[in-house]
């Protein structure tokens, strides 16, 4: 077994990303570049791609952080919890003010704690649902850059390896 403080099983991986199959595609030819459908899978496209917009790298932060957020919490972007009034990224938005542990999915995040670095594994945790958020956010404008995506994540990882 592996000693690092948080690891994704690849079961749970593998179940988060087979929404991204070609046969959940709207608007299966790729080389669509009209608006006369919406390319992406439903609840991982951008809300841009819905109103036309031309597919772009922040498209594509988008659905990674709505891919982050489902691993982690183990809730799907279509599950029936969320409506026209609450989303995956409220959900874990909602989550990072009160108890982040609350919406974490234990059965895809194992945790290795101790007394001395409980506090430093939340912080961790919570790092990470904030780059979901961070990415999933509505306006292209305010998702974060994937270069940040990339440094954050990579602290995050050297953080937890030094924590074991």
């Amino acid at each position: 077994m592996n000693n690092r403080f948080l690891r994704v099983s690849y079961n749970q991986l593998l179940k988060a990303t087979n929404g991204f199959s070609e046969s959940n595609l709207i608007g299966k030819d790729t080389n669509q570049s009209s608006s006369t459908g919406v390319k992406g899978t439903i609840g991982y496209a951008p809300p841009e791609y819905g109103l036309g917009s031309e597919m772009t790298s922040s498209g594509d932060v988008y659905s990674f952080g709505i891919l982050l957020l489902e691993v982690m919490t183990g809730k799907k972007p279509t599950d029936n919890i969320f409506n026209d009034n609450l989303s995956l990224h409220k959900f874990a938005s909602m989550a990072l003010s009160e108890n982040i542990l609350d919406v974490i999915d234990v059965d895809a995040i194992a945790m290795h704690t101790t007394e001395s670095n409980t506090n430093q594994m939340e912080e961790c945790l919570a790092s990470i649902v904030k780059i979901g958020v961070s990415c999933s956010m509505e306006s292209p404008t305010l998702r974060m850059n994937i270069n940040d995506v990339v440094h954050a994540l990579r602290q995050i990882s050297d953080t937890l390896q030094n924590t074991s």
